[in-house]
């Protein structure tokens, strides 16, 4: 192995080549010697020195290649020659290997005791260098370092074992979270796979001759299999026994959570099973409480719309709903603005269905209604707590949503949800409910509608033009003929998906004195119509479509997930003639 070598120590030289100063040398050795990072790691953090700028001075000195991972197609098999303990220590993986040579991507290349290390386990290979970011080769390692081939070897494992014995051995499927059985490691395999990836929902479906294990990454499903189709039952009673459920019935539907620990994430599971042709399915939300919650900022919503709903927030009185389909982020947005209206003054009382973060000072109530603890039954108890503001999970019938509304006439700040398309349709729901009208027109002060659409990859986004059908689309919802758009053309940052992350899209309506003059008379198309023409609304197909003109997601995306769209520019167009 030829060794790439520096002519003098690296904050010499880069001294001698003026990249940084004598004293800022000097400044980035003292807090070396007090934190234990790495000289090049340290000027990075005082920002002495551009991360690209050091590693391209790197590769320069040390006469090696600068490679940007995100446009490397690399092999999960190639790097795993690297065993990942090894590569995640040493912050060096393989990026190409053939017979006689292994191309190693580094962070630190200049580390060169690092190259004596990982030599005997890469051999007879010859070592080459190249120089990486460390934020692309820790990426890397979340994404080619996946848990499949531990999950399968475990399967099998676990196979074997129910073949020996002809039954499943019950003790071995306890609570001791650190026990060291096979279906124990099985689960624990499955749950570090899923937070690598940032799945929101892990999914285990038994089908004829396999086993589907599937996540919800970014809203979509990824697909794995199992051939060892035998174990499900096993996975399944496991869990059963994690969430404290019946193991003995199996025929009927069961709700539960746990908590476990993964990676240093504490992760709060909630669990559901449910009777299918060959077995029990199981889906699991998984809530990272390690990650607390989401500031307004942190939602993504844009800061027009949290100014107005931090000013409407400020009322002692009033309901203001959030409504979306199921995974648009309304809870999030919810406990964004409990958290900046949890004060020692102010008395809080929550009623969920599950309770999904438990915030201190807040009085959460976990309706249950087995025995008749509805949402409406606990609603009625808490108006006698002398609350202030109250969050109701969810407004499902007419009882809740009546009560809900009369508590914000009487002197109370109500936070609740609703699952609708939009915030003009919404108030027309609660109407439908059999809310009376007067009385939405009275308590109801704005309601916030919200979607999550893909983020397009910032690695791989390149220009776009539009398909015929969309094209159509966009003449149908008259969207500027001359606007660019993007999409994502796949990388190994984003999985060869062309997304990466989501991002919320949202409309505000804000019940002005026309609108609720127009509820009050039962004026819905006049409601309607005024709500499209009130002053600054921007409903949610105009701020998708504006991110899909921006290059934050793309125009595939924005109909999508806004199938609804077509209708709603139809109303828009009878609105504004």
């Amino acid at each position: 192995m030829a060794k790439p070598k520096l002519k003098m120590r690296l904050g010499d030289l880069l001294v001698h080549e003026q990249m940084i100063t004598e004293q800022q040398l000097e400044q980035a050795l003292a807090e070396q010697r007090l934190t234990g990072r790495k000289l090049g790691a340290t000027l990075i953090d005082l920002n002495l020195l551009q991360e690209d700028e050091l590693l391209h001075f790197l590769a320069q000195q040390l006469n090696v290649p600068f490679l940007d991972l995100s446009q490397q197609r690399l092999d999960p098999k190639v790097a795993q020659l690297l065993p990942e303990v090894h590569a995640r220590r040493s912050r060096a993986l393989v990026l190409e290997a053939n017979e006689q040579h292994a191309l190693l991507g580094m962070s630190d290349p200049a580390d060169l005791s690092i190259l004596d290390q990982l030599a005997p386990m890469l051999a007879p290979r010859q070592i080459q260098i190249a120089v990486v970011r460390e934020s692309q080769l820790m990426e890397a390692f979340n994404n080619l370092y996946r848990r499949t081939k531990e999950i399968e070897s475990f399967a099998t494992q676990l196979k074997e074992e129910y073949a020996e014995t002809g039954e499943f051995d019950f003790n071995a499927l306890n609570l001791d979270t650190e026990s060291d059985t096979t279906i124990v490691k099985l689960l624990q395999s499955v749950f570090e796979d899923a937070i690598q990836v940032r799945a929101s929902d892990i999914h285990i479906e038994p089908d004829e001759k396999l086993i589907r294990i599937r996540q919800r990454v970014d809203g979509v499903l990824q697909e794995s299999t199992l051939n060892e189709v035998s174990i499900a039952s096993a996975l399944v009673l496991r869990l059963k026994l994690m969430a404290n459920l019946d193991i003995s019935e199996k025929r009927l539907p069961q709700d539960g959570r746990f908590q476990i620990q993964v990676k240093g994430h504490k992760i709060d599971v909630r669990l559901s099973t449910m009777p299918v042709q060959y077995g029990e399915s199981v889906v699991m939300r998984l809530l990272d409480q390690t990650a607390g919650l989401l500031s307004l900022e942190q939602t993504g919503m844009p800061a027009d719309f949290i100014r107005k709903l931090r000013q409407l927030i400020k009322s002692p009185h009033g309901m203001i709903l959030v409504t979306g389909p199921t995974g648009s982020g309304k809870t999030t947005t919810l406990y964004g603005l409990l958290s900046e209206l949890n004060q020692e003054g102010s008395k809080i009382i929550t009623v969920e269905d599950p309770v999904e973060y438990r915030i201190s000072r807040i009085n959460q109530v976990q309706v249950n209604f087995k025995i008749g603890l509805g949402f409406s039954e606990v609603l009625r108890t808490t108006l006698r707590q002398d609350p202030d503001i109250i969050m109701v999970g969810e407004m499902r019938d007419q009882e809740t949503a009546e009560m809900g509304l009369r508590g914000a006439l009487t002197g109370h700040l109500v936070l609740s949800t609703l699952h609708t398309n939009d915030a003009v349709t919404s108030t027309l729901r609660l109407v439908d409910m059999g809310a009376a009208p007067y009385l939405v027109a009275s308590s109801l002060r704005a309601i916030l509608a919200q979607r999550l659409v893909r983020r397009i990859c910032d690695n791989c986004k390149e220009p776009y033009q539009p398909d015929e059908l969309e094209q159509n689309w966009l003449r149908h919802s008259k969207a500027n003929p001359a606007a660019q758009y993007w999409h994502g053309k796949g990388c190994q940052s984003c999985h060869h998906t062309g997304f990466k992350g989501r991002v919320g899209v949202f409309e505000l309506l804000i019940l002005t004195k026309p609108l609720a003059d127009a509820l009050r008379r039962g004026d819905n198309e006049g409601f309607v119509s005024l709500a499209y023409r009130s002053e600054h609304f921007r409903s949610l197909g105009q701020m998708a479509l504006d991110y899909a003109q921006q290059g934050v997601t793309t125009l595939d995306e924005v109909i999508r997930v806004s199938e609804y769209l077509d209708t709603e520019a139809g109303a828009m167009g009878k609105a504004h003639g």
